[in-house]
């Protein structure tokens, strides 16, 4: 391929780059008539979805990373089909994700940390209520050493793990690596949607490769957002934390 045509097929890519993310996007729409509530409306599965943050809480704000793994769970439904899988969604956040994959058809247990938990609990039922097969279970998690205890192997086996926007300057990279390493088993996929702002999140990146394997589904430079699938390098059957214990 010579210069001429290298340069075109990187066009055409920024092309397909941006048409994409603009579309992501575009899901997002603001009440037309402003009410005693302030709310952000999204579209997925042709249902209007209401979302309200709280401004005074990083965790229970919308990020687009949520629209992105949103957009890709519901155009991809036929290849990744969530309908009766066990879903579990970490730093689930304002709750956009675990509602989409409950009207999607899954089980979903939506996590975060305790001061998150009102708006959470409080955007997912008006949004799932009377709509979806399986009502989804909002429950607090805190990554690392708690995991085990609130989920044992033995009675809890995800399908899917989801994470949106998880990797960011906080100081529990190594509690989130344990997290998604204790909860992703042999048959275990993981959609992860990354915003990338610093270089500990590079690192993060480099260092999960070290225990999963990492398929790139979607390059957005636009909104400086990558979406992942990964799933273990190994086919550990037990852990050895719980062995041992």
């Amino acid at each position: 391929m010579d210069a001429q045509q290298s340069k075109a097929v990187e066009e055409s890519k920024r092309e397909q780059e941006a048409e994409l993310a603009q579309t992501i996007m575009a899901r997002n729409f603001h009440p037309s008539v402003i009410g005693p509530e302030a709310w952000e409306g999204y579209m997925f599965s042709d249902l209007e979805i209401r979302i309200k943050e709280s401004t005074d809480l990083y965790g229970a704000v919308l990020w687009p990373s949520a629209m992105v793994l949103c957009h890709f769970l519901e155009t991809n439904r036929d290849k990744y089909n969530l309908t009766d899988k066990n879903v579990i969604e970490l730093g689930a956040g304002t709750g956009l994700v675990t509602i989409v994959s409950s009207l999607l058809g899954a089980k979903v247990t939506s996590t975060d940390l305790p001061d998150v938990l009102g708006n959470l609990r409080y955007n997912v039922v008006r949004n799932t209520k009377g709509r979806c097969k399986y009502i989804p279970v909002v429950t607090e998690l805190i990554w690392g050493a708690e995991v085990p205890k609130r989920f044992p192997r033995t009675t809890h086996c995800f399908d899917y793990i989801l994470a949106a926007d998880v990797v960011y300057a906080h100081p529990y990279l190594d509690e989130l690596m344990d997290t998604f390493d204790y909860l992703c088993q042999e048959n275990t996929h993981i959609f992860w949607a990354m915003r990338f702002r610093l270089d500990p999140e590079n690192n993060f990146v480099d260092r999960f490769q070290q225990r999963f394997h990492l398929e790139e589904l979607y390059d957005l430079p636009s909104l400086s957002i990558k979406l992942y699938r990964a799933w273990r390098r190994d086919k550990r059957t037990t852990d050895h934390r719980e062995t041992a214990a």
